[in-house]
């Protein structure tokens, strides 16, 4: 895992899978998200998400700072914190946007952000500045506040991560043990809550910077007895996955989520464990090129997070409707085809439309 490149095809192959999995995950009625990740382990697709965002930011501090310098790597993560700050404003605004809208056509859904639209209708300048102040979250923008918080740290964490890595791991394990009782601090408004607790999901960000910057799994793998370790990820990922399915149905996700519950966290670093390997013996790279769709998704994360927002509120919205809330397998199949393709399109539109403009601009100049 540990290479000296500025991009990996893994790595955009993973985000881009990830983004896919949290389109569908977030559809009620999908027929896809009963065989993700959540189905079979104590985790889900939010882990790998983070973990892969510290991985990536590793990544591409390290490119800056060998063509530029340590400088302007820092201050490109401070303008990141801006532009993940925006993004939070832009699909909050589209949360209530679409929300209304299906409202205005009376479509009725379990995620439609009603309570926030009440409070906007009512009281419209506090609801926009609890907006501003991270302290109101509408529906699938409350992951983003965190990512703003975690590039603002980039600066600090990456040379830590590189020169006193263990001091890191170390500071980041023990902010997680107490972030549980730190949450009420966060900033809120009355009635709302932080999905994600910054502080706790913190040590998954910290733990993909280190597996970026130091050589982790190539050391423990290598090592005489690395075997064992295989060996126990293995354990661990079956283990959760009997429970899951076999034993305990009603898993209380919300609880253990919002604070990365230790039982999140143990079944995650195996499966990650297992699919070092599988990217090792070159078998990921060799996927990723036989969907480079999937890639190229990766490669365009924010825009197709803000993107997958709309569309799994919109898709689940209208097949809760025309379901009544029921599993329908042929509508549920629809679904999934409509929200993947979707983001396909996105995706595939983001770089001409881009260049469209610019050529605009310049004409028009």
């Amino acid at each position: 895992m540990h290479k000296m490149q500025s991009r990996f095809v893994e790595l955009d192959f993973f985000r881009g899978l990830v983004l896919l999995i949290i389109v569908v995950d977030h559809i009620g009625g999908s027929i896809l998200s009963r065989i993700t990740l959540h189905a079979y382990a104590l985790c889900d697709a939010a882990e790998v998400f983070v973990f892969l965002g510290g991985f990536a930011t590793a990544t591409a501090y390290a490119a800056l700072t060998q063509r530029h310098s340590e400088s302007a790597a820092q201050q490109r993560f401070l303008r990141r914190a801006l532009e993940i700050y925006r993004a939070f404003l832009v699909t909050a605004g589209l949360m209530l946007l679409v929300s209304a809208a299906l409202i205005a056509f009376s479509i009725d859904a379990p995620n439609l952000t009603t309570t926030d639209l009440t409070d906007l209708a009512t009281s419209p300048a506090a609801v926009l500045r609890d907006i501003l102040l991270f302290r109101r979250q509408p529906y699938l923008a409350s992951v983003l506040p965190m990512y703003a918080a975690f590039a603002l740290m980039v600066p600090v964490l990456l040379p830590l991560a590189r020169n006193r890595p263990w001091l890191l791991v170390a500071g980041s394990i023990a902010l997680w043990a107490v972030a549980p009782f730190l949450y009420a601090y966060l900033p809120t408004a009355s009635g709302t809550h932080w999905d994600f607790n910054p502080l706790a999901w913190q040590l998954l960000f910290v733990l993909g910077i280190i597996a970026r910057c130091q050589p982790v799994y190539p050391s423990l793998s290598a090592a005489r007895h690395g075997w064992l370790l295989s060996g126990l990820a293995l354990a661990i990922v079956v283990a959760a996955a009997s429970y899951k399915l076999f034993l305990e149905q009603g898993v209380p996700e919300s609880s253990l989520k919002q604070n990365l519950a230790w039982l999140r966290v143990v079944n995650f670093l195996a499966i990650a464990w297992l699919l070092a390997h599988l990217i090792r013996f070159g078998w990921i790279s060799r996927l990723a090129r036989w969907l480079p769709w999937v890639g190229l998704i990766g490669r365009k994360s924010l825009l197709c997070f803000i993107a997958g927002a709309v569309i799994s509120l919109v898709v689940d919205s209208l097949l809760h409707t025309a379901t009544r809330g029921y599993l329908n397998l042929p509508l549920g199949l629809v679904a999934d085809a409509i929200a993947v393709g979707a983001l396909v399109l996105v995706a595939s539109a983001a770089e001409p439309m881009k260049r469209l403009f610019s050529l605009h601009v310049k004409t028009s100049g």
